[in-house]
C-alpha cells in the first residue's frame, strides 16, 4: 500500500527587512528589563550627572533607580495623591515635582522630606522644570496658569494666564534664564520670556498637546499631539517646518538621542517611532505590550527607559562592546564532520542482519482528516482561526488539494450559516490576492452554485455576499484601470524609441526587384 503523501504547501517569497545602519544600531540592546510600579508611569527623567540615575514618577511615589539596578535605590513617598512630572536639577542634587493636590515640593535626592513647598496653584499640577540659573521653578497646571517660583525665598515671581485649558507640558530654555514653552489642551504652544508679562510667540498645534521638546541648539520646537509630531522653527517666529503623522493613536511622548540625529516619539498605539533629524523619516520602530506614557534616552543612548499604562517599566541596556563582538563573532562549536558521516557510508556484509527503523511520519491536522476520506473536517481544521489569520496559505493549499481529488464540492457543501459565515469571510479577505486567486475563485463559484437556493434566508450571508459582489466589482475596476494605463506605457515607450531603418541595397522597396534588373514591358496587341 502506498504511504499517505502530506499536503504541499505552497511556499511564497518575502520580502526581507532592509537593513541599515540605524537598524544595526538600535537593535544593538539587550532583551529589556520589566519592573512592575504601583501604578502608571507618567514620567522618566535621568539625572544629568553622572552616574546618570533616573527618576520614575508612577501613582504617589517618585523611584531613583541606578543605570543598571532592578530595585529603587531612592524613593519619595510623601506624596497624598498622585504625583507628576518628577525631574532632576542641572547638578543632580536637587528634584521638583508636581501632585493632583495642586503642591509643588521639592527634594534633596539625599534626603526624605520636602526641602520647600510652593503653594499657589489651585489644581493639579502636571509641568514641573528648573530654569538654566537653577534657582527657580517653573510649573504649569490644570487651574490654566504657568508660574515661576524663587527656590531660595520659597516665593512666587510671577504668573502667567493665558492659556484656556489644562497645562500638561512645559520646558524651560538651557541657554537662557528667562525663556519657557508651554503647551496646553487648548491647542496652543505659548513661549514666555520671564522680563515681560505676556507670552512673546504662540503656535497652534492643532490638537491638544501632550509634550515638547527644545533641540540643544534651541532654534528648533518639537510638539506631540493627538496622531500628529509637529516641528516648528523657533528663530522664524514660529514657522512650521514639518509635520508628521506616523502614529495611530495620541502621541504622549519624545526624546533626544544623544548626538541630537535621531528624535524618538511614543504613543499610546505601542510604538516607539525613530526618526531621522534631518529628513524626519521613520528609521526604527520598537513595539512595546502596552500604551506607552513616558520616554527617556540615557547619555549616550546606554538605555532606553519606556513607562507603560499598565504600570511596566521597561528597560534596555545596551550591548557592550565585548558582548557584540562576541555575538557576531562567537559562533557555537559545533561537531565535526566525522560525526555526521559516521556509519553513512557502511556497507553490510554478507553476514550480516540488516534491521531498518521504520519512520514515523508526523501528519498536521487536516493531513490526518484528509487521510481518513473527511472531507469537511480536512476543510474546516484549515478554516480554523489561527490558520486562516496567521497562515493563509495552508488554508489555500487544501482547498486546492480537495480541488485536485475532486471532492472540494463535497467538502463545501452542507455547512451551517456560521460556517458558510466563516467561509465566505476568508474568501472575501484573500481572494483578490493574486497568491490565492486562481485557487479560490474555482471555490467561489462552487460555493454560489451549492448554495444558491438558499440566498435570501440568512440576513448574515446575504450581507457577506454583496460585501464579495462589491469586493469583485472593485478589483474588475482596477484591472481595467491598469490594462489602460499599460496601453498608455506602451505607446510612450513606443514613441520615445528611436526609428531605425533596414538597410535595402539589393532590393528595391518600391518592386523588389534588383536594381540591375529591368521592369518588363506589356506589349500593345
Amino acid at each position: 500500500m502506498a504511504s499517505f503523501k502530506p499536503t504541499k504547501i505552497q511556499v511564497y517569497p518575502k520580502l526581507g527587512e532592509k537593513v541599515t545602519q540605524d537598524t544595526l544600531y538600535w537593535k544593538n540592546y539587550k532583551a529589556p528589563v520589566q519592573i512592575k510600579e504601583f501604578g502608571a508611569v507618567t514620567n522618566i527623567n535621568f539625572s544629568p550627572v553622572a552616574p546618570h540615575n533616573f527618576a520614575v514618577t508612577a501613582f504617589t511615589r517618585i523611584h531613583i533607580y541606578g543605570p543598571f539596578s532592578q530595585e529603587p535605590v531612592k524613593s519619595f513617598t510623601r506624596f497624598k495623591d498622585t504625583a507628576y512630572c518628577g525631574r532632576f536639577r542641572s547638578d543632580g542634587q536637587l528634584l521638583v515635582a508636581g501632585c493632583e493636590d495642586s503642591v509643588v515640593r521639592l527634594f534633596d535626592v539625599n534626603g526624605k522630606v520636602a526641602l520647600r513647598m510652593f503653594k499657589g496653584h489651585t489644581k493639579a499640577v502636571h509641568v514641573t522644570d528648573f530654569t538654566s540659573d537653577s534657582y527657580q521653578i517653573l510649573t504649569g497646571s490644570d487651574d490654566y496658569t504657568c508660574r515661576l517660583w524663587d527656590i531660595p525665598n520659597a516665593t512666587e515671581l510671577s504668573t502667567y494666564q493665558e492659556h484656556t485649558d489644562y497645562i500638561r507640558c512645559g520646558v524651560t530654555s538651557k541657554l537662557n534664564t528667562n525663556l519657557f514653552i508651554t503647551g496646553s489642551y487648548d491647542h496652543s504652544l505659548k513661549v514666555f520670556d520671564a522680563r515681560v508679562e505676556k507670552s512673546v510667540m504662540t503656535m497652534d498645534h492643532g490638537q491638544p498637546v501632550e509634550s515638547l521638546l527644545l533641540y540643544p541648539s534651541e532654534g528648533l520646537l518639537v510638539s506631540a499631539g493627538g496622531r500628529y509630531v509637529k516641528v516648528w522653527d523657533l528663530l522664524k517666529g514660529g514657522q512650521p517646518l514639518v509635520s508628521l503623522k506616523n502614529h495611530h493613536k495620541t502621541v504622549t511622548c519624545l526624546s533626544l538621542s544623544s548626538s541630537g540625529q535621531r528624535l524618538l516619539s511614543g504613543s499610546l498605539d505601542r510604538h516607539v517611532k525613530v526618526y531621522n533629524t534631518t529628513s524626519y523619516k521613520v528609521v526604527h520602530n520598537f513595539d512595546y505590550a502596552a500604551s506607552i506614557l513616558s520616554l527617556a534616552l540615557a547619555p549616550d543612548d546606554e538605555s532606553i527607559v519606556v513607562g507603560m499604562t499598565n504600570g511596566i517599566l521597561s528597560m534596555k541596556h545596551r550591548k557592550s562592546p565585548e558582548e557584540s563582538t562576541e555575538i557576531s563573532g562567537q559562533q557555537r562549536r559545533r561537531p565535526s564532520y566525522r560525526v555526521f558521516v559516521k556509519g553513512k557510508n557502511y556497507v553490510p556484509k554478507q553476514d550480516d542482519y540488516l534491521v531498518s527503523k521504520p519512520v514515523r511520519q508526523h501528519l498536521a491536522k487536516y493531513d490526518k482528516q484528509l487521510k481518513k476520506f473527511n472531507v469537511s473536517k480536512a476543510l474546516d481544521t484549515a478554516l480554523e482561526s489561527w490558520t486562516r489569520h496567521r497562515k493563509p496559505e495552508i488554508t489555500v493549499a487544501v482547498i486546492k488539494e480537495l480541488n485536485r481529488r475532486g471532492t472540494l464540492k463535497n467538502a463545501l457543501a452542507g455547512r451551517d450559516e456560521q460556517g458558510l459565515a466563516q467561509l465566505l469571510n476568508f474568501l472575501i479577505g484573500n481572494l483578490v490576492d493574486h497568491r490565492f486567486a486562481p485557487v479560490l475563485v474555482t471555490a467561489a463559484e462552487m460555493i454560489l452554485d451549492i448554495y444558491r437556493p438558499v440566498i435570501g434566508q440568512s440576513p448574515v450571508v446575504d450581507r457577506q455576499l454583496l460585501r464579495l459582489q462589491e469586493l469583485l466589482e472593485k478589483e474588475i475596476d482596477y484591472q481595467q484601470e491598469l490594462v489602460e494605463v499599460l496601453g498608455m506605457l506602451d505607446t510612450m515607450f513606443a514613441s520615445a524609441l528611436p526609428r531605425k531603418e533596414v538597410p535595402c541595397s539589393a532590393i528595391s522597396r518600391s518592386n523588389g526587384l534588383t536594381q540591375g534588373e529591368a521592369r518588363p514591358q506589356l506589349q500593345a496587341t
